[in-house]
């Protein structure tokens, strides 16, 4: 219980978000003037390792591995906690001022795209991979990527950061959240044991979505010891799905591109070759 009653009408006089504090505000829009770097490739992504950026390097480089050299690409850092995603040019690709954003440069007219669903969907359609063109294989593709659009928000958002990152911890926010997670999971774990991925018998872009949000609770990477508080070893299915996809070759070197925390030798600042798995990750770099 407390004491605070809600205002007539809310007003921003004070910071708020916890450890977002900083770059939290109730308006949009560029804080600042800077253009984005273009690379070389014509997909230049725009990113953070958070579980919604890997979700495009991952796709990235699983086109990459199908042999896609069309999906050659350049990864800028965006340092979401210094601000960048509020730079002129940034809010010019994504006007939500969130990553991840991509420019394809391959036509004649510049191409944006914006939030990870559907720059997932452009990429599938674009090398035709990773996405069903017949029903009913293709909705039920879509109906699990989609599911991650409406769920992930109530684990990052709301479970994330009331356990992990709000300045108190309130047992009535963390009871709420941590019963939509778990029931979440519930819903994984019982689709999971009818199929071997989400959408069926293939691996597909709502695996790449789901992925790193549910397949990092269960992994125990997300939100310091939430997966023991959640008991994430209960949920056998998405255990078993989680494990398999982590040891894919492409999703290691998708979860590394725009990393800058952790271990060094897992952190790939800048991706504008294959080549930088082997020589710019940040131990390397400290190494030289």
């Amino acid at each position: 219980m407390t004491d605070y009653t809600p205002p007539k009408v809310w007003t921003w006089n004070k910071p708020s978000g916890g450890a977002f504090a900083s770059i939290n505000r109730p308006i949009a829009g560029p804080t600042h003037d800077k253009e984005l770097p273009v690379g070389k490739h014509p997909l230049q992504l725009y990113s953070l390792a958070t579980p919604n950026g890997v979700k495009v390097t991952v796709m990235l480089e699983e086109l990459l591995a199908r042999g896609h050299k069309g999906a050659e690409y350049d990864a800028w850092l965006i340092r979401i906690n210094d601000g960048d995603q509020f730079g002129s040019g940034f809010v010019e690709v994504n006007p939500n001022s969130k990553i991840p954003a991509l420019m394809d440069h391959s036509g004649t007219t510049p191409v944006r795209i914006f939030e990870s669903g559907s720059i997932l969907v452009y990429l599938a359609e674009k090398f035709g991979e990773f996405l069903p063109t017949e029903q009913p294989a293709r909705a039920e593709v879509l109906s699990w990527l989609f599911w991650q659009m409406g769920s992930a928000p109530y684990l990052g958002g709301g479970f994330g950061h009331f356990y992990a990152y709000a300045p108190e911890k309130f047992e009535y926010a963390i009871d709420r959240f941590s019963m939509e997670v778990k029931r979440q999971m519930d819903v994984l774990d019982r689709r999971l044991a009818e199929t071997e991925y989400l959408g069926g018998k293939d691996y597909s872009i709502a695996d790449m979505a789901v992925w790193p949000w549910y397949g990092g609770l269960a992994l125990g990477r997300m939100y310091n010891d939430s997966g023991e508080f959640l008991s994430v070893h209960e949920y056998k299915h998405v255990q078993r799905w989680a494990k398999a996809i982590d040891a894919r070759p492409a999703v290691k070197r998708g979860r590394m591109v725009n990393r800058a925390f952790g271990e060094p030798a897992m952190q790939l600042h800048e991706r504008h070759d294959a080549s930088d798995f082997e020589t710019k990750t940040q131990d390397r770099l400290a190494a030289e």
